[in-house]
């Protein structure tokens, strides 16, 4: 895996844990009867994004190590798997 080959598949990994993680526990301002004027009543009153982000980097770390590992080894060969 090429350098280059190896921040696309992080930036990927990342993207997808970012958008499965962002909508879990999530209250909106009509569930905490606190609307604030100019804004959808189903926004996110705390969305947390700092948190968010961090825990989406973590995961992704741990997940990109683990696809790292794999293909270093040729535990499993995306060429052989693509072909």
């Amino acid at each position: 895996m090429t350098i280059t080959g190896a921040i696309v598949i992080y930036v990927i990994i990342w993207w997808i844990v970012f958008f499965t993680i962002l909508p879990l526990n999530i209250k909106s301002q009509l569930d905490n009867q606190k609307i604030y004027p100019g804004s959808e009543p189903s926004a996110p009153s705390d969305p947390k994004i700092k948190k968010r982000i961090f825990s989406t980097t973590l995961i992704s770390t741990i997940l990109f190590i683990i696809i790292y590992i794999l293909t270093s080894f040729n535990i499993i060969n995306i060429r052989e798997l693509l072909s």
